[in-house]
């Protein structure tokens, strides 16, 4: 019997399981070119065909039926430079996965697509300008933002973590197909690369997700403009570099701040604080001390545990009266995977 199936999804199940066509014609005992011809939807699938790819990539069969299609990357990842598709692959595929649990569950529960502040960059309005704004928008207020998390969360963000099984790639932002915002980030993140990683993915989402953006932008470095503005306004963080730039005074900046000793370093630079010596003699101290990647622990922040996906789900779970084994069903993945996403 002939079942209707999404080409789609057979390379989203197979990319989600970090498997490569060849990999997947081994398991299914075919040649590789066949594989091809099955995700470019070339040859019908027969029931007996489905069953196998279902068993081979642990997913149900019902996950192959979905429509749609991947969500294009449009912008870039916050990642180191030169990161192997093998292992971005996996990432965007489950970033797609729980995309649709968003789009779902939001109509589901018709919830309110959030209202952000958008604004586009211009030679007139550059993007730490446009992080006072939004601070504005917000009433944030002058100062740290005691927990950033809530912030997005509170605005309506969904913030989505799970382990994307490297350090290499950090988070990527997405919309819905109705548009509602999502922030994918690394679970694995400390709580200060998390917080810039966040307010990174913000300036993506307000200032380049909206808008046509020109290859020759830089918007990897624009959403880097904002993130420091955002969390170290101009006018405030001023004040503390004053008495000079020091490890021990980064420390102390990094409690207050909450954000990493080398972000302030990068900030004092950008705002005049330091020479180019001052600034290699002080990377050179970080290298040294071994503290560049790995900070102190003693000075390791608070924790920001994102909820609002989480509350949602469950929502839906305790309106509609159902398990966590039929939530999973609902969202046509493996109950481990959905105790992966929101366990």
């Amino acid at each position: 019997m002939q079942t209707v199936v999404n080409p789609n999804m057979i390379v989203l199940a197979r990319e989600a399981r970090g498997l490569t066509q060849q990999d997947l014609a081994e398991r299914l005992n075919v040649h590789r070119a066949n594989v091809s011809r099955l995700e470019k939807g070339e040859t019908p699938i027969q029931q007996g065909t489905l069953l196998a790819i279902s068993a081979a990539t642990s997913f149900p069969p019902q996950f192959f039926t979905q429509q749609g299609m991947f969500m294009p990357v449009n912008l870039a990842y916050r990642k180191r430079e030169h990161v192997p598709a093998k292992l971005l692959n996996p990432i965007e595929a489950k970033m797609n996965i729980i995309r649709r649990h968003v789009q779902f569950i939001v109509g589901a529960l018709d919830k309110d697509i959030p209202k952000l502040p958008l604004y586009e960059v211009t030679e007139e309005r550059k993007a730490a300008q446009i992080a006072d704004l939004v601070r504005k928008d917000w009433n944030v207020g002058n100062g740290t933002i005691e927990n950033l998390v809530a912030l997005l969360e509170a605005k309506g963000i969904v913030i989505s973590a799970f382990d994307f099984g490297t350090e290499r790639v950090d988070s990527r932002c997405m919309l819905t197909d109705d548009k509602y915002p999502i922030i994918f980030i690394n679970k694995n993140l400390l709580v200060d690369r998390l917080r810039y990683t966040l307010a990174y993915e913000l300036g993506q989402l307000l200032m380049h997700t909206f808008f046509p953006v020109n290859a020759e932008r830089d918007i990897s470095r624009e959403a880097n403009h904002f993130a420091a503005a955002f969390l170290m306004p101009e006018d405030d963080v001023r004040k503390d570099f004053e008495n000079g730039i020091t490890l021990s005074i980064l420390a102390d900046l990094k409690r207050k701040w909450k954000v990493s000793m080398i972000s302030l370093l990068y900030r004092a630079d950008d705002l005049g604080y330091l020479t180019a010596n001052q600034k290699r003699y002080l990377i050179q101290q970080f290298n040294e001390q071994k503290i560049r990647r790995r900070e102190p622990v003693e000075l390791d922040l608070p924790i920001e545990q994102p909820a609002l996906l989480k509350h949602l789900v469950n929502r839906y779970i305790v309106e509609y009266e159902i398990n966590i084994h039929a939530m999973a069903a609902i969202f046509a993945i493996p109950p481990q995977d959905y105790l992966d996403y929101y366990g």
